[in-house]
C-alpha cells in the first residue's frame, strides 16, 4: 500500500495572506495569518499531484484521512520554550568556539571574542545562540571530550547573564551533562541522537528540549558519495521513526526542533531538492529548522571558494526559507540576515 505525504504549497504572504484566510480561501502555516496556502501537494514513491484544499473532500476516505491529519499538524500553532512561532523565521545565532570551524574557525574560540559576539546577537534581537566546542564540518576529525569541554566552559560560566535560550551544538551526552550546571534550554546534536547511546537517557532524565537533526555517516566520511532511494521522502520518513522511538523511551514533550541537516550527507542535487521542497516537513507537527549560512551548496552554484564570501547566497537562501514558512533558520551573519527579513517582511507583510 502506497505512503502519502502532504506538502503545503503556493503561498501568500501579508494581509494578502490574512484577506485569503478570513475568507476561507487559504489555511495559516503554523496558526500565523500573514502566510498562508491554498494548495498541497500528495506525494508517494510511486506519484505526485496538486490539489486546492477546497477539494481535499473529493479524495478517497482512506487519504482523505491522511491527509486532514497532515493538515491539522500544518495549521497548528507552534510554541516552543516560550518562542511564539508567529512572524518567523527566529535566527539561531551561530558561536563556534573551536579553531576549525568551516567558516571562522578560531575567530570566537576565546571567551572575550565569543561572549562579545554572544552580546552583540542579542542586542540585534537574536533568541537563541548555539554554542559549540567541535567541528562537525565535512572531513573533521572527532574532538577528545576534555578538549571540547575546555573550549566551552568559560562560556557556559556566563550564560546566566545572557538573556536568550542557550543551545548546545554537541554529541557527547557528557558535555551535555556538564553544561546543564549552568543554562542549557537546547540541545543540538547533529548525529540525530545516534553518536552517544547516553544522550537519549540524558533527554529523558532531564527533559531538555532538543533538535533531531538529520545526518548521513560521520562528519569524516559523510560526504563520500552519498545516496538516497528519495532524499525528501528518506528523510521525512527519517523523522517520523525517531519521533515514534523517542516516545518509547519515555520522553514525551513537544519541544522538539527538526532538522533535515543541509550539508551533512548531501550532495548539491540532494540539497537543493530539500531547500525546494522544505515545507513538506510542516506535516510532522513541529517547528522546522535550517542551517543553510555559508554551506557547501552556494559555493557548487556560484563557484566562491571562500565561506566568508557567501553572504549572498545565505540571504537568498534564508528569504526562501521564509516564503516556505521554515521556523528557525542558523546564521552566522546575524545582523545581515536579519535585516534583509525585516525589510522583506516591511514590503510584503505589512
Amino acid at each position: 500500500m502506497d505512503k502519502y505525504y502532504t506538502k503545503p504549497c503556493n503561498f501568500y504572504f501579508g494581509n494578502h495572506s490574512k484577506k485569503k484566510v478570513q475568507n476561507k480561501q487559504s489555511l495559516p502555516l503554523g496558526g500565523d495569518k500573514l502566510i498562508s496556502f491554498d494548495t498541497i501537494e500528495i506525494i508517494s514513491r510511486k506519484n505526485k499531484k496538486f490539489i486546492h484544499i477546497k477539494k481535499i473532500n473529493t479524495l478517497k476516505k482512506n487519504l482523505r484521512k491522511k491527509i486532514k491529519s497532515d493538515l491539522s499538524n500544518i495549521i497548528k500553532k507552534k510554541n516552543f520554550k516560550g518562542l511564539k512561532f508567529i512572524n518567523f523565521p527566529i535566527l539561531m545565532g551561530v558561536i563556534n568556539m573551536t579553531p576549525d570551524s568551516f567558516s571562522d574557525g578560531g575567530k570566537f574560540n576565546k571567551i572575550n571574542s565569543a561572549l562579545a559576539r554572544a552580546k552583540n546577537f542579542i542586542k540585534k534581537g537574536c533568541q537563541i545562540i548555539d554554542v559549540g566546542g567541535e567541528s562537525t564540518r565535512p572531513g573533521a576529525k572527532e574532538v577528545n571530550f576534555n578538549i571540547e569541554w575546555k573550549r566551552i566552559e568559560p562560556f557556559f560560566k556566563k550564560t546566566n547573564k545572557l538573556k536568550c535560550l542557550i543551545s548546545l551544538d554537541t554529541r557527547k551526552s557528557k558535555i551535555m551533562e556538564l553544561a546543564s550546571e549552568y543554562k542549557l534550554d537546547l540541545v543540538n546534536d547533529i548525529s540525530g541522537l545516534n553518536y552517544d547511546r547516553s544522550t537519549i537517557n540524558f533527554l529523558r532524565k532531564t527533559k531538555k528540549p532538543f533538535v533531531i537533526h538529520h545526518s548521513k555517516g560521520l562528519p569524516k566520511n559523510m560526504q563520500k558519495k552519498p545516496n538516497y532511494k528519495n532524499v525528501l521522502l528518506d528523510i521525512y520518513d527519517f523523522f517520523e521513526d525517531k519521533l515514534k522511538n523517542i516516545k518509547k523511551y519515555g520522553i514525551n514533550h513537544k519541544n522538539i526542533i527538526l532538522d533535515p541537516g543541509i550539508g551533512f550527507g548531501k550532495n548539491l542535487k540532494h540539497n537543493i531538492t530539500l531547500l525546494k521542497h522544505i515545507s513538506i516537513f510542516h506535516s510532522l507537527g513541529y517547528p522546522v529548522m535550517l542551517g543553510i549560512s555559508r554551506k557547501r551548496f552556494i559555493k557548487d552554484l556560484v563557484k566562491i571558494n571562500d565561506s566568508k564570501e557567501r553572504l549572498g547566497g545565505t540571504i537568498s537562501s534564508s528569504i526562501w526559507l521564509m516564503m516556505q514558512g521554515v521556523q528557525i533558520i542558523r546564521v552566522h551573519d546575524f545582523n545581515e540576515i536579519t535585516q534583509a527579513i525585516k525589510v522583506f517582511r516591511m514590503l510584503n507583510f505589512k
